[in-house]
């Protein structure tokens, strides 16, 4: 596989026919505040930009990648490259050369991979998609027991940085162990940190082997777009396959 050498390649123990890979901000034909490599069709860029950085990333995959129309919901696709442009937040692959992918600048994406190598999986957990359960619904999609998975949790608004209100708190304290992922903050705000709430729901589901996690979007314009951040910005893509 050739990847551009910015672009995040994860590093977690997933079995050797999975593939995965993240991209960056760096490297594309997109301008101004699209600068330079953005994925998302839906945001504003040039349309010629956005296609002219696909086929970039087109280059490094066995297919095109099964975009989707993301809501912040709860649905999960399986991935068919005859299907593009479903409404959808996550999808899975249970046969080789079909690319599950999600765009996020900002939002977590949540990449999954069972043990045994017969299936992949990819979510897009913003705070609400995540306080509705898009994590337990992609491990479900998934067909394995949870205990199978191994779990990568790729670049978002980090911890120091993300500022909600109390109806976040309210809607994703589900339990004692996921108050712990709030600071508070003056005027009744919180810091949220939507890892240690990711791995909270993924160790819920039964999954237990969780990596990364630890790269800001926010806090590092050169690298990633945000929209907390920017407002009018690009967008990333997070992609995973079987080989």
């Amino acid at each position: 596989m050739s990847v551009s050498a910015d672009w995040i390649v994860p590093d977690w123990p997933a079995p050797p026919r999975v593939r995965a890979l993240i991209t960056t901000r760096p490297g594309g034909a997109s301008r101004g505040p699209y600068a330079s490599f953005n994925l998302g069709a839906r945001v504003g860029d040039d349309p010629q930009a956005v296609r002219r950085n696909r086929d970039i990333l087109r280059r490094s995959l066995p297919a095109d990648p099964v975009w989707m129309r993301q809501v912040h919901g709860t649905r999960i696709i399986e991935a068919d490259p005859q299907v593009m442009d479903e409404e959808a937040d996550g999808a899975v692959a249970h046969a080789p050369g079909r690319v599950c992918a999600v765009l996020t600048a900002d939002c977590l994406p949540v990449l999954l991979a069972d043990a045994g190598g017969t299936a992949v999986g990819i979510a897009h957990a913003g705070w609400r998609g995540m306080a509705a359960g898009v994590i337990e619904s992609a491990v479900r999609a998934m067909a394995v027991p949870g205990a199978s998975l191994v779990a990568y949790l790729g670049p978002a608004i980090g911890a120091a940085v993300y500022e909600v209100g109390p109806e976040v708190r309210e809607a994703l304290a589900a339990d004692d162990q996921a108050l712990l992922a709030f600071a508070p903050r003056p005027g009744g705000k919180f810091l949220a940190d939507l890892g240690v709430l990711a791995r909270r729901r993924l160790e819920r589901a039964g999954v237990n082997r969780i990596f990364g996690g630890t790269l800001c979007t926010y806090s590092d314009s050169r690298r990633f777009y945000s929209y907390r951040r920017d407002g009018m910005t690009g967008r990333m893509a997070s992609l995973i396959w079987l080989e």
